[in-house]
């Protein structure tokens, strides 16, 4: 294995690791790889199956074994309300009692590290690193699956109206790092697929080996030790600003066009507004058109009006993102935060300004061609865009049901 320098810990003395994903066996691989490679590591786990006895179980341990138990009862009747409230109390014992480098918080099935990676944050403690465990060869069929959790026992509250799809694809798309389990039943459309849907997060094998050489019980003094790849990537730093950022429809780092292995990633842009009874009338047919869609668009009746597309699982959610920086006065541009406004500079269009549709479509055997035309006959014709946007905005307000208007 080669050498690398473990990472200085932070200034408040823990660092702070996230680990999710519904693919379970793969998530308990790679803490399992973590505390077998970070001296005076320990994972932290609350488990949100209790919660219809009335109770979240908490359940700290090391590589030797359970270490400490506890129950935090439901708040709200929320089980996930009950991590948010009892996990930042939990790492402050962790540190201040001392010996522990490493906190692994190992997220229940559902739970997104997004909230979860926020709240520790807020709580003055430092992420080091986010880590969604996959199964390359699972990847599509939780993206095809639109049950909700609820269905299955993963509902992280009784209001919790997410299906398996969406969630999966949150956590697989907020992570930098993928930690990749070695699955035989993956294949080349398996593999292409997780790469196409998030090409920019570092790919980590959790290939079965032997504990990481030895780092000492003090991460803080040189020499240079040996880690193993997750181990670094949970060290490595971790932005939650630039990570939230990542997520707005407004400047999301989305997949670039691709075609490998039989999947294909379709990027479909215009500088043309919607016209809002016929992009209803096409929902179904664009919302089925692949394992994942997502991005931003702009309805002609309402232009001011920045919309977010995210569909997985046959399933689609549309709903306002605010307003476009082009509807802003200059004074409120001040209270955008600089990535927003960076990213609208970029691709700034004279007349519309940031107003777009940017979608993209990731699937196997995606049907690009037809769907960009499909996609294409959904904009405002000619005629309809000369009229001009007094015109445009007495058009149906075919959204207002969706959108709860």
């Amino acid at each position: 294995m080669p050498e690398f320098p473990v990472p200085e810990p932070p200034a408040s003395g823990l660092a702070v690791v996230l680990v999710g994903g519904l693919h379970a066996d793969a998530r308990r691989a790679a803490v399992a790889r973590l505390l077998a490679d970070v001296p005076g590591s320990v994972v932290l786990h609350h488990d949100l199956s209790t919660a219809a006895a009335g109770t979240v179980v908490r359940t700290v341990r090391d590589a030797t074994g359970v270490l400490d138990t506890g129950r935090a009862p439901l708040v709200n009747d929320c089980a996930c309300c009950a991590l948010r409230e009892d996990l930042v109390p939990e790492l402050e014992r962790l540190r201040d009692a001392g010996g522990t480098r490493l906190a692994v918080v190992e997220l229940w099935d559902s739970v997104e590290p997004k909230a979860m990676a926020e709240v520790v944050a807020a709580g003055g403690l430092t992420v080091t690193g986010v880590i969604t465990a996959v199964d390359p060869a699972l990847v599509l069929p939780y993206l095809a699956n639109g049950d909700d959790l609820a269905d299955g026992g993963l509902a992280a509250a009784a209001t919790d109206q997410r299906t398996v799809a969406d969630t999966f694809a949150r956590q697989l798309e907020y992570a930098p790092v993928l930690a990749v389990a070695d699955s035989p039943e993956a294949d080349d459309e398996d593999r292409e697929l997780l790469a196409q849907l998030h090409p920019t997060a570092r790919q980590v094998p959790l290939t079965p080996q032997g504990p990481a050489e030895p780092a000492g019980d003090d991460l803080t003094v040189p020499p240079p030790r040996l880690l193993s790849p997750l181990a670094r990537a949970a060290l490595a730093g971790f932005d939650i600003e630039a990570a939230a950022a990542a997520q707005h429809p407004a400047c999301a780092l989305l997949p670039a066009e691709a075609d490998a292995h039989g999947v294909t990633t379709l990027v479909w842009s215009s500088r043309r507004p919607f016209h809002p009874e016929r992009l209803y009338a096409a929902l179904e047919d664009l919302t089925c058109a692949a394992a994942r869609s997502r991005g931003r668009f702009w309805l002609a009746d309402k232009p001011d009006t920045l919309f977010h597309w995210d569909a997985a699982g046959g399933a689609l959610c549309v709903e306002s993102a605010g307003p476009w920086l082009a509807s802003l006065p200059d004074a409120a541009w001040e209270m955008v935060p600089p990535v927003r406004r960076a990213a609208a500079a970029l691709d700034w269009h004279p007349e519309h300004g940031d107003r777009c549709q940017h979608l993209v479509f990731t699937s196997p055997g995606l049907d690009r061609d037809g769907l960009a035309r499909l996609l294409d006959s959904c904009l405002l014709t000619d005629a309809e865009y000369a009229a001009g946007r007094e015109a445009w905005q007495r058009l149906p307000h075919a959204f207002d049901t969706l959108l709860e208007v």
